[in-house]
């Protein structure tokens, strides 16, 4: 088989996997947030933490009137790191949040929008110079914020492309990244549902131990 045609069989691998997933799941309305600045907040407080101890921090920070990107870049550190408490790691993801709106300040005037003139390569490398921002969350404000067609990939996507036997042969973000993104349109609107749907499926379905009598991948599957 051609690399061209070597290519068209994985597009359309792809895109049968997103339609079943769409099919069984339906659309995930991704990120669930008011805004991008919250998208920002949850990017980072969700590392390492179950969604639901995360909006409990996002709940706490909305209540005490601190999540806009003044707000919380004065407010004190302490302070932020016992609001954020729920999220696990909260004296941790208090620097990284202050390390974001440090530079937000410092280089964009509080400006989101004058962040988010970056151009998408520019916009990456500004997020991932920042300290506590690495490839999944920067992707996750670059598709969620910004709303720039950039795949995620997460731990839930290298677990279902390995099972399903599309997984590079290099293990490495770029490589899962460009699995995507060389092979789908650039389309943002395609990128957050494809993302969502398989954050769905790995946390109820292709779970560490798979639950694989249920599943609407298990023709496509040789796991």
């Amino acid at each position: 088989m051609g690399q061209e045609a070597g290519m068209a069989v994985i597009r359309e691998t792809l895109l049968e996997i997103y339609h079943r997933l769409l099919t069984c799941y339906g659309p995930q309305h991704w990120w669930p947030a008011e805004g991008p600045f919250e998208v920002i907040v949850g990017a980072i407080l969700t590392q390492s933490a179950a969604w639901k101890n995360v909006e409990q921090a996002i709940s706490n920070l909305k209540a005490a009137k601190a999540l806009t990107p003044s707000a919380l870049h004065e407010l004190p550190l302490d302070r932020l790191a016992h609001l954020i408490h729920p999220s696990g790691y909260y004296r941790a993801k208090a620097i990284k949040l202050k390390a974001f709106t440090d530079r937000l300040h410092s280089r964009y005037g509080g400006d989101l929008e004058q962040l988010f003139a970056l151009d998408t390569a520019a916009l990456r490398q500004e997020l991932l110079s920042i300290h506590g921002i690495g490839p999944e969350t920067a992707d996750s404000i670059i598709l969620y914020a910004a709303k720039r067609p950039i795949f995620v990939i997460d731990a839930y996507t290298k677990r279902i492309l390995s099972r399903l036997g599309l997984a590079p042969e290099t293990d490495s973000y770029h490589a899962f990244q460009a699995l995507f993104t060389q092979n789908l349109p650039p389309d943002e609107g395609l990128y957050n549902e494809y993302h969502a749907l398989l954050v769905r499926h790995g946390k109820v379905v292709c779970r560490r131990v798979p639950h694989c009598s249920p599943c609407c991948l298990r023709e496509l599957c040789p796991y």
